[in-house]
């Protein structure tokens, strides 16, 4: 119980790649269920904007918006499988898994803007403190927004237990604890109908505070993916299965980037100076091979083949003015 109210407070990563992983990939039921999912939680969205509507609770605007942010944040993943599947061209040359990437950036900017109207409303209430009517339409709004996030819960757990999919079984266990958010918003419109006005602003703030933090995990995830940033424990992992490749006798640079949720690399591996052309390309191809076995979504590399040089010598020393500047 715990740990799930502490999730409120410190929220789950919302990068695509923890949402997706092979066998949801690969599983049409997994997609049905992902979408389906999100189409119930825009259902509940929409039912508690009604009632906020009706109602003037700050309470439940910040949960509606936090549900909205939390749905939101899957808009990545379907532009990267609709626009993912274009084939690459002579433009394009890796494809157009980037838009991703600029729909994470449009995502960051809508949360902000959300972010902001909580905790403007929520202090606005606080500083003129106005009552909140239709309170039985309130409680229900609460309970609805507990009701959506457990049943979206329940759904992708059991598909994804059923398919395989930890990435799906993950979500499912993440949309149960933001059910805990809506269950918030009852406190509050319990301690309204005691008598206690500031219930509500206060719990909207508590639930503005859980949405900055979700824009601040998005934010740091959306920048990261700009600025090339991968797990070092998967460089640890390729630098590893490199080195046991049978004939590597080192390894030069090693570096990964995402494309859309897939991973490429690019590997600099040093061979014996006596093997032949296809000799060394036979073992740059079994490097490739084992790296795509050892790192998870990674879909080709690039090896680089590199002789062993007397000591001394250089075989690069021509480009050496170009990596000087």
């Amino acid at each position: 119980m715990w740990h799930r109210v502490g999730h409120v407070v410190v929220p789950h990563s919302h990068e695509t790649v923890d949402k997706v992983d092979a066998a949801m990939e690969t599983s049409r039921e997994g997609m049905r269920t992902l979408w389906l999912s999100l189409g119930v939680l825009g259902l509940t969205c929409a039912v508690q904007a009604v009632i906020v509507a009706v109602s003037g609770s700050v309470a439940l605007l910040g949960d509606t918006l936090h549900n909205g942010a939390d749905a939101l944040t899957a808009v990545p993943l379907g532009i990267a499988f609709v626009l993912g599947r274009r084939a690459a061209n002579r433009r394009y040359t890796y494809g157009y898994g980037r838009a991703e990437d600029l729909a994470g950036i449009a995502i960051v900017l809508t949360i902000a803007v959300s972010s902001l109207l909580a905790a403007y409303e929520a202090v606005d209430r606080l500083l003129h403190p106005r009552e909140v009517t239709h309170l039985w339409a309130v409680a229900l709004a609460a309970v609805a927004g507990f009701v959506g996030n457990e049943w979206v819960a329940r759904y992708r757990i059991r598909t994804g237990r059923r398919i395989g999919s930890a990435a799906l079984v993950a979500d499912g266990l993440h949309a149960r604890t933001d059910g805990f958010t809506s269950l918030a918003v009852l406190l509050g419109a319990g301690g309204v109908a005691l008598g206690w006005r500031l219930a509500d602003p206060l719990i909207g703030l508590l639930i503005t505070a859980a949405l900055l933090m979700v824009l601040r995990d998005a934010a740091r995830e959306v920048y990261r993916r700009l600025m090339d940033s991968v797990d070092p424990a998967l460089l640890d992992t390729a630098e590893r299965t490199l080195r046991a490749v049978d004939g590597v006798r080192g390894l030069g640079q090693v570096r990964m980037r995402w494309i859309g949720h897939s991973l490429r690399a690019e590997a600099e591996i040093v061979v014996d100076s006596a093997l032949t052309v296809v000799q060394a390309h036979a073992l740059a191809v079994a490097a490739e091979h084992a790296l795509i076995h050892a790192v998870p979504r990674l879909t080709a590399a690039t090896v680089h083949t590199d002789h062993t040089a007397a000591a001394g010598t250089d075989p690069h020393a021509a480009l050496a003015h170009h990596s000087a500047a």
